[in-house]
């Protein structure tokens, strides 16, 4: 039992393997100071992303949400201490659990699913 609570986020390798036919982020190429995410929320949220969200709101952003798609929420980060508060925030905003990784982490699964595929 772990001293704290716990939510585990699990999706289906379908969603993964449509996620990267999808590629949500186009054809823009990352740029060195920023890393591509996703999130994943433990349910589907109410909560709707029609246009960018930037955080924090004032100043330079450290976290941009650019889409959401049912569970799975996509943007852009830059490297900087303060980053990993903002990216704690996207539990509230979409008001459930959710887990986030890094886009070529995303990439590599689906890779390694496409092998058991064969």
């Amino acid at each position: 039992m772990l001293p704290f609570e716990a939510t585990v986020v699990l999706c289906d390798a379908r969603d993964l393997l449509r996620l990267e036919t999808e590629n949500p982020f186009g054809a823009e190429a990352s740029r060195p100071d920023t890393v591509r995410f996703v999130s994943i929320l433990s349910q589907t949220s109410r909560v709707r992303v029609s246009f960018q969200i930037k955080l924090p709101s004032g100043g330079e952003w450290l976290v941009r949400v650019i889409a959401s798609n049912k569970r799975f929420v996509f943007g852009v980060y830059r490297r900087h201490m303060r980053t990993i508060g903002y990216l704690g925030r996207l539990d509230r905003l979409f008001g459930v659990p959710a887990t986030t990784r890094n886009w070529n982490t995303i990439i590599a699964i689906v890779r390694i699913l496409k092998g058991q595929e064969k």
